[in-house]
């Protein structure tokens, strides 16, 4: 079993009468991506500062590649990338001066900063970019700078905080090859999102939190597969033959079977998914049941965290401001 580079147990965070973290307990072994998932307010981003020695938990332990995070916050952060939900660059340094002067910071010297700056730029597609100031970068660009400035010192534990929020398909997709690039590479990744495709495509594993709290955990498959099996679901032609492709769907069905009349959609659970179909599609054509659309549908991280919450990622939950609470008080903690 590959080390784990980072392992929390019972973190708790406070804010006043915010319960922020609520014993949330994490493993990412070596060289794998944990998706950490939760909707505005869950406390992700609390969690990324305690992990990251922003913060100091109110109780429990952190332990980043074999460092104590209280004992001993400067190895940690030496061990550590860190890109958060907005890009940190300075606007008005280009992009090379962003790289080099973060190298400088971490000690690299001169001539190696140079070289690791000019590295990074060409492998995040910045090098015709470099000698340009920042502030004239793209969304997408900004966050690929980001990102290269977190990998600097080459860390052996990245924690990405939305890496790819506000960012367009195209970037996001973008984003994705070069996290999946750096995983393949070695790299262990923390990685929190609202976007349940990214954590689709890209964990390994995933934490789904709520309210400060693990609530569920598993691959993504798995997370599926406990909600529940394939649906079928069709839009018949006219309203008039609801009924009977009502009775039809609840043959093959093994449960309820959900009918909306304003889009004259069914669907319901089956199993032996495209057999279910084959069978339901024979019995709709005998009775010459015309259908606009019809499919077997897979469970998506969509379902797991609307059966697990009762809500969407982006909804607020009722301590949303949790997260942005934490962000005032990062300086103040580490002072």
């Amino acid at each position: 079993m590959a080390a784990h580079m980072i392992r929390a147990r019972g973190l708790v965070k406070h804010y006043k009468k915010v319960r922020a973290l609520d014993g949330l307990d994490l493993d990412v072994p070596q060289g794998s991506v944990l998706g950490l998932l939760g909707p505005n307010g869950a406390g992700k981003t609390t969690a990324v500062r305690v992990l990251t020695t922003l913060l100091e938990p109110d109780e429990g332990s952190v332990e980043i590649a074999g460092v104590d995070a209280l004992a001993d916050p400067d190895g940690v952060r030496s061990r550590i990338g860190l890109a958060g939900q907005y890009a940190a660059v300075d606007e008005y340094l280009t992009g090379f001066e962003n790289l080099d002067m973060i190298g400088r910071l971490y000690g690299l010297g001169r001539a190696e900063s140079r070289s690791r700056a000019r590295e990074l730029l060409d492998r995040f597609d910045l090098s015709d970019a470099a000698d340009r100031p920042s502030k004239t970068y793209s969304g997408g660009m900004r966050r690929r700078l980001d990102l290269a400035g977190a990998l600097v010192a080459a860390p052996p534990v990245l924690v990405l905080d939305e890496p790819t929020t506000g960012l367009d398909p195209r970037s996001r997709i973008g984003m994705w090859d070069v996290i999946r690039e750096l995983v393949d590479s070695g790299t262990t990744l923390l990685l929190t999102t609202q976007y349940l495709e990214e954590a689709d495509r890209l964990a390994d594993e995933i934490v789904v939190i709520d309210q400060g709290r693990a609530i569920a955990k598993g691959t993504a498959d798995q997370l599926k597969r406990n909600i529940g099996g394939d649906h079928v679901e069709l839009v018949v032609a006219k309203a008039a033959d609801l009924p009977a492709a009502r009775e039809a769907v609840a043959a093959i069905t093994t449960g309820q079977v959900k009918v909306d009349e304003s889009t004259r959609e069914l669907s319901a659970p089956v199993d032996a998914g495209a057999e279910a179909l084959m069978r339901l599609l024979r019995r709709l054509d005998s009775e010459g049941i015309g259908v606009l659309d019809v499919g077997v549908r897979r469970p998506t991280l969509d379902d797991v965290f609307l059966t697990l919450t009762g809500h969407g990622t982006e909804d607020s939950a009722p301590d949303a401001d949790t997260d942005s609470a934490a962000g005032a008080r990062v300086k103040e903690t580490t002072r």
